[in-house]
This record gives C-alpha cells, structure tokens and sequence, in this order.
C-alpha cells in the first residue's frame, strides 16, 4: 500500500480505537433504525474509511438507536440501480457523482461543465455557496435531501493503454469510458474521441481485455482500484471536477426523530469535510506512487482543449440545457466559458 494511504487508514483506525468503549455500550442493544448507506468507491477510498467512522459515531452518540451500514464498492448494485433503490426507499442513503445523478436531474451536472474549475477554492467556493444552495434545491424536488456539504473525488484525469492525451488530436476516435453521464459524452464527444459507459466495477476488465483503450478518473480512484495495472499513460487534464452529493430518500430520513437526524447530518458532514482533505492530499501524493507502480504521466495545456469545446459549441449548447440561473451561478466561480 503506498504511503499516503497507509498513514490515511491507519489514522482512522486510530480514531475508530478511541471510541470502542462507548461503541461496543452502544451495540449492546438492538438499534431502532437500522439504515443502508451505498457506495461505488473501493474500501480502501477515503470515502468509506470516513463514512464509517461517522457510522461508528452515530451509533455511539445515538446511545445505539441509530446503526449506519456501509455497503461500498457497488455491493448493492450499480450506480443506476442504486438510484433506483434509493428513490423507493429500498436504499436509505447513497452517495452519487453529480454526473451521474443528472440522469434523473439534469441541472445536477452544472459541476461537472469541462474546466469550469481552476482549483479546489474554486469548487468549495461554488459548491459551499451559491450553487450548492441551488443545487440541494433541485435535489429536494426529486423527493431527495442532500446533506450540506458534497465529498470530494477529485479532478478527473485521462489514462490511456496506447499513447498520452497532449491535445485534441489525440483523443480522435479514442475509446474512452465515461461515466453514464450526458455531459461527459458529450464533452469528449465534442473533443473527438469515442465515449462508452462502463460501470466503474467493470471498468478494470474493460480495460484489460482491450473493451476500451481508456478512461477518465481522479487518482485517489485510479489508485485504488489498481488501473496503473492495466494502463501506462496518465495524463492530467483536470478536465472536471468530481464529487459525492451524499443523498437521503426523503420519506426514510423523516421518519427518523428529529434529534437523530441532527446527530446523522452532523457526523456526515463533519465526515464529509474531513473526507475532502483526505482526497485532495491524496490525489496530490499519488503521482510519486503511480509512477512506480509503471505509469508515465503528462500533464497537456488546458486552452487547446477548452477552444476545441467552445468551437465545437459544448459551452454554448450546455448552457442552454442548464439554464441561465445555473449557469450565471457557476460563472461567479468559473469565470467566462463561452
């Protein structure tokens, strides 16, 4: 295990060993609610190694009312699936890419616009303030309750099996997976290349059996599921940023008493922040690791991409679908992107 991720879970075991006492009090009785919550990030991801030491907490701090399951790794199904299951109530809580959850609410993908995002500031900026108000407003519509503060997966990067991406050219008629989201197809789609969607399960045997030559993820992810195995070009496009809204089905979440869900949405979000600066440190060390693990890294200049886009109309086009307010939201943040 590289460096980085070994002192990360060894910290959370640490935090985990000091409230045993009061956790194992707590799990002496039978909770009253016994919640799922799903994932589609390996074990190993800061997102789970958080999320269960907020499951720990709650439990504690709940005096055992309350027990978080966490089921990562898409053990209950794929990310569509899962969506499914979390609008029935058959799911209780569920992580989801933005991206992703704007095949049920399309304005949800205003995160996602190609370099919208200069750095993290930004994001929190956008996703803390404005924007983040106005997209847990949408998700509330959907008869969903997004907790306050969105988790972090990071910048998404290019891997490639063949050749590293330096410009436009590069990605012509290359088959890349995408996430099963309607502006990440169409973005690539506007930059030449050939997009499929794969569940990120599969994504590893895609890959390897030659199904598509490449993909697009953060580190932390790429990383973990041990792509730099089947891949050996990595190229840093930072093209979007991407995140986990962390979603209750509304009927589950007000079902539970009031001073639950206060303790719940307290643990989550103080999870969420902590998993944030998880994240970014770890997408920033892990190129050290990647490189021994085989990978060669480039890192190609933004503009050519970002005129290729604004030629092609993607910003134009998506504007219009995600209208004037969303737009006018991210671009206190993003800057022109015409």
């Amino acid at each position: 295990m590289p460096t980085s991720r070994r002192t990360l879970l060894t910290a959370a075991a640490a935090s985990t060993v000091v409230a045993a006492p009061f956790i194992r009090s707590a799990r002496a009785q039978t909770p009253e609610f016994t919640y799922k919550y799903a994932n589609n990030a390996p074990t190993s991801h800061p997102m789970n190694v958080r999320a269960q030491q907020a499951s720990d907490k709650i439990l504690a701090e709940t005096d055992g009312r309350f027990a978080l399951k966490v089921f990562s790794n898409n053990q209950l199904g794929g990310d569509q699936d899962v969506l499914g299951q979390l609008r029935t109530g058959a799911v209780e809580f569920f992580s989801l890419s933005p991206l992703i959850l704007s095949t049920l609410i399309p304005s949800a993908s205003i995160s996602g616009v190609g370099f919208a995002f200069a750095d993290y500031p930004a994001v929190w900026r956008a996703l803390d303030g404005d924007l983040g108000n106005y997209m847990r407003a949408q998700i509330a519509k959907a008869g969903l309750v997004a907790m306050d503060k969105i988790w972090d997966n990071g910048f998404r990067q290019i891997t490639s099996s063949t050749k590293p991406i330096n410009t436009p050219a590069d990605l012509a008629n290359f088959k890349l997976r995408v996430l099963a989201s309607p502006i990440s197809s169409s973005m690539f789609k506007a930059l030449g290349a050939s997009p499929t969607t794969i569940s990120f399960a599969e994504t590893y045997s895609a890959l390897q059996t030659r199904v598509t030559d490449g993909q697009e993820n953060p580190l932390a992810l790429i990383s973990a599921a041990k792509l730099f195995e089947v891949q050996k070009y990595c190229s840093l496009t930072s093209h979007m940023w991407d995140g986990y809204w962390f979603l209750a089905n509304r009927r589950a979440w007000e079902r539970l008493p009031a001073n639950i869900r206060d303790i719940v949405a307290k643990n989550v979000n103080e999870a969420g922040m902590a998993e944030r600066q998880d994240t970014e440190a770890l997408n920033a060390s892990l190129q050290t690791d990647l490189t021994a693990g085989g990978m060669l890294f480039n890192k190609p200049d933004q503009a050519p991409f970002r005129d290729a886009l604004s030629k092609a109309g993607f910003y134009a086009e998506w504007k219009g679908k995600l209208g004037e307010e969303a737009w006018s939201l991210l671009a206190k943040t993003s800057g022109g992107l015409n």
